[in-house]
């Protein structure tokens, strides 16, 4: 698939199942990540790979997490934030760890790792690999954070579930580039 095709045809594919894609269809992914946009070269990013029985132990640390927050959790409200670690055959968690840098502000470096998690998005996408970004309260948590050995100025910027797709997937809505672009 051409870059300008991956570009315009990419969607979320928020189903999907195993097997984990192989390891030269993962390579291709990081490969592009580290190619994003990155002011002074930093590199101000790092992934982790979770899969296998550590979905389960990811699925434990959300469980941890929501009952911090809700100490009366039920049964099955736990089983359902355990399930969310467990929707992709692989999660990719992008981890946005800034530097000082007296030219590149952090918000900058948080932009980049966002830009390397649209990278490896896109390279599923023209791979035929089913992908969606999420993110949401557990991503944020403390527990969590600390559970997949954050540093304290390092931060989540995505957590990518990816595998083959298994679900219907919406069709593209066409978008008016006028309605997003003017002149000055």
């Amino acid at each position: 698939m051409d870059a300008l095709t991956a570009l315009h045809s990419r969607i979320s594919i928020p189903r999907v199942t195993g097997p984990v894609p192989s390891e030269t269809e993962l390579d291709n992914m990081f490969r592009a990540a580290l190619r994003a946009p990155d002011h002074a070269q930093l590199r101000p990013f790092r992934f982790l790979r979770i899969e296998g029985d550590a979905l389960e132990r990811l699925g434990d640390l959300f469980v941890a997490a929501a009952k911090a927050q809700s100490p009366e959790l039920s049964d099955d409200a736990a089983a359902s934030v355990r399930n969310k670690a467990l929707r992709a055959p692989l999660v990719i968690v992008t981890i946005s760890c800034p530097v000082e840098h007296p030219k590149v502000p952090e918000l900058e470096q948080d932009l980049a790792a966002g830009c390397a998690s649209h990278a490896m998005l896109l390279a599923a996408h023209a791979q035929g690999i089913g992908a969606v970004w999420r993110t949401g309260p557990m991503s944020e948590h403390p527990i969590v954070k600390k559970g997949l050995g954050l540093a304290d100025n390092e931060k989540i910027n995505a957590m990518l579930y990816v595998g083959q797709n298994s679900g219907p997937t919406r069709s593209l809505k066409e978008l008016a580039i006028s309605d997003f672009v003017q002149r000055w």
